[in-house]
């Protein structure tokens, strides 16, 4: 009885607060009350919040609103004629991720607006309110006066409290690809990066940055703002008025100015700003994937995340080519069993080959690119089923790779055919690129048109067992927890820039990363270069790190698809290899023990099903020492670190390959100081003894 009074109580409460519609302002809380937001409509009729954190405004008085073709804009004459009130709280566990179980609980409020002139059209908003941070997206119902829809620009303010330092790459509608720029907001000027010589495509309309975008106040506060569950819309850039010290979301759009097109009913997807104390609140979040829809996949016992090897960093050095005509192809059945064996006997449970496929001396470059590749047609000195063959019999897994050379018409034709023949192969994932300018012209990567590509091959791919890793990507937004054969993908400056680009990507690049683009999702960066100055094939390129610091990249970029990216002749009989050995793939859990973004970040996770333990730590170009306690082992337990450090004399530039391992008994109780060269690193393996 005392259950049924409180459900009924409940539900009184939500009748009496979705009955009041005379009110102007509304207030929701966190559940743990640090973050409060304000939401209000103007007298003349315009909606919009404010958010404090800790009794601090973070984000001030912003508006809302959108443009439509054909339509009057949804700016003011609105008001509220309902609202509602709830909250929730559940633990999901995860098919695979950073994390195991993600508990999701917010408190919720629903707004819901109907203009008080002429067609009295409507729409919602909906807040979703975390303990680190706020999500809220736009809700239009099936009603008789909106049916088709064609927004020319959503116009949601983020109105910043201050000049705060950014850490941000251009609004670019084509490409992630930019090295991370650290400014004050009044600072930021997207269009000098315009035209960069080493990027494929590239296509910055105005002064405005790409999401995630990453902020610190004076008051030592951090923020980031992105997006989740980005479905049938546009991917948000945000532009800056610096005199206002505002973003506001500006859509990516087309040639014929058309941002989204949509039938009601729609949602938008979720603007979400993440807030924290410190900057390993950002990274230790997982409220992006709680604004996603639960798993959709019945049968996930084909997903797997692994380690693979590829014939791929080879042809990044000039050893090899992707085409036959050059007569230095690389993906031949010889040399794909070479790296089969090498993997089999390493325990690196996959192996990707780049080129296998006829169609690369026509790939890039050209105008006329749809029909280039077919998916399914090797070249002769490349015999796919044998291949297929001995890796099984070596108890490898195929990735095969399907560069679309950005002929997105070609592929949708085709997937069905070259999914089949992965079914057939016993071949359950696939690697797919994007380079290039899309076709059809007018289109651009980031728009709506490819974002509904993107999860259509997503879904295709699911319908044949089918796990998808996707350069030139449009960015992660959570989607893997729907679809879990979402894995990976690159959507950043990755390392192959260090093996041709003139910048290459400096120290500090991946002291920026965790704190941005890793808010997003897992990030295929491809780490482990051993061979970090590449004197036999690029003497004017390097990778600007330590040996070490590439190890540590494996508990500290996240992936559950992790490449050992170098060649195995520089990997045979190196003792640091064992790191990449050992490391695990999918975690139980991570926590981030410290960070400061731009300088070092140091995780600790550890492995799904297994009681050892992994630590990454990595530094920018300044040298450092950490103490790390590692308080959070298991009680009464003793473990044995592997230490895998950087020499007294290590240095990125100066001696980048110097390192040292060491072994030391450990508990809950030890404090490890470790010493970092710069641009150095340190990675720890824990197994319990």
């Amino acid at each position: 009885m005392k259950h049924l009074y409180i459900f009924f109580a409940l539900l009184l409460l939500l009748h009496f607060s979705s009955c009041d519609s005379t009110k102007s302002f509304y207030e929701i809380s966190s559940p743990d009350n640090n973050i409060i937001l304000n939401f209000f409509i103007t007298q003349q009729g315009e909606p919009g919040y404010t958010i404090n954190f800790k009794d601090k405004l973070v984000i001030d008085t912003s508006y809302f609103s959108f443009d439509f073709k054909d339509q009057k804009s949804f700016r003011n004459n609105l008001q509220i004629i309902n609202s509602s009130n709830s909250s929730f709280d559940e633990t999901w566990e995860t098919v695979w991720g950073e994390q195991r179980f993600i508990r999701n609980q917010h408190n919720e409020l629903k707004i819901e607006l109907e203009e008080t002139v002429e067609v009295k059209r409507k729409f919602s908003v909906v807040f979703k309110v975390f303990n680190d941070g706020v999500g809220f997206r736009f809700e239009f119902p099936e009603q008789d006066n909106i049916k088709d829809v064609i927004i020319r620009d959503e116009n949601t303010q983020f109105n910043l409290t201050g000049d705060h330092t950014c850490w941000w790459i251009p609004g670019d509608w084509d490409i992630y690809e930019h090295l991370y720029n650290t400014t004050k907001f009044s600072e930021i000027d997207a269009l000098s990066k315009k035209d960069h010589p080493n990027l494929a495509q590239t296509y910055i309309p105005e002064n405005a940055v790409n999401t995630p975008v990453t902020m610190k106040t004076d008051d030592g506060i951090y923020i980031s703002i992105l997006e989740a569950n980005l479905t049938d819309y546009s991917d948000m850039t945000l532009k800056v008025d610096k005199e206002n010290l505002l973003f506001q979301s500006e859509l990516v759009g087309n040639d014929s100015g058309i941002k989204v097109k949509i039938k009601t009913p729609f949602v938008t997807p979720w603007r979400l700003i993440l807030i924290g104390d410190e900057a390993k609140d950002l990274v230790e979040s997982r409220t992006i994937l709680n604004l996603n829809e639960p798993n959709v996949l019945e049968d996930i016992s084909w997903i797997k995340p692994t380690k693979y090897m590829g014939i791929w960093w080879e042809m990044h050095l000039g050893k090899s080519s992707w085409d036959m005509a050059s007569g230095n192809h690389g993906a031949t059945t010889e040399n794909a069993k070479r790296f089969i064996d090498f993997a089999s006997e390493n325990g690196i449970g996959a192996l990707l080959i780049e080129g296998w496929n006829t169609g690369w001396e026509h790939w890039i470059g050209f105008e006329d690119r749809e029909g280039v590749f077919d998916f399914v047609t090797p070249y002769e000195d490349y015999d796919l089923e044998e291949v297929v063959r001995y890796a099984k019999e070596k108890g490898v897994d195929i990735i095969m790779h399907h560069e679309t050379s950005s002929a997105v018409r070609t592929y949708e034709q085709q997937m069905d055919t070259a999914y089949s023949l992965c079914r057939s192969l016993g071949i359950h994932a696939i690697k797919t690129g994007y380079v290039g300018k899309i076709i059809p012209k007018g289109e651009y990567h980031h728009g709506q048109y490819m974002v509904n590509h993107y999860r259509k091959v997503m879904e295709k791919a699911a319908e044949y067992k089918i796990m998808v890793d996707v350069h030139e990507p449009i960015k992660p937004t959570g989607l893997r927890r729907t679809y879990p054969n979402l894995m990976s993908g690159e959507g950043l400056r990755g390392q192959e820039f260090n093996a041709w680009s003139v910048d290459m990507n400096p120290p500090k690049h991946l002291t920026i990363v965790p704190f941005t683009r890793m808010l997003a999702g897992p990030i295929d960066f491809t780490p482990g270069i051993f061979d970090i100055k590449f004197d036999k094939y690029k003497e004017e390129n390097q990778v600007n790190t330590t040996l070490v610091h590439q190890l540590a990249l494996y508990v500290v970029i996240y992936s559950p698809l992790q490449m050992a990216a170098d060649l195995p002749e520089n990997y045979d009989e190196h003792p640091a290899f064992q790191f990449i050995r050992d490391v695990g793939v999918d975690w139980d859990t991570s926590m981030v023990l410290n960070a400061e973004v731009e300088e070092y970040i140091t995780i600790a996770r550890k492995e799904r099903d297994k009681d050892s333990w992994f630590i990454g730590c990595i530094t920018d170009e300044n040298e450092r020492t950490l103490n790390i306690l590692l308080s959070f082992l298991d009680d009464g337990k003793k473990y044995k670190a592997l230490i895998y450090s950087d020499d007294e004399d290590s240095h990125w530039d100066k001696n980048p390959t110097a390192y040292k391992i060491y072994e030391q008994v450990v508990d809950k109780t030890t404090s490890l100081e470790l010493k970092l060269a710069a641009g150095g690193g340190a990675a720890i393996s824990l197994i319990p003894i």
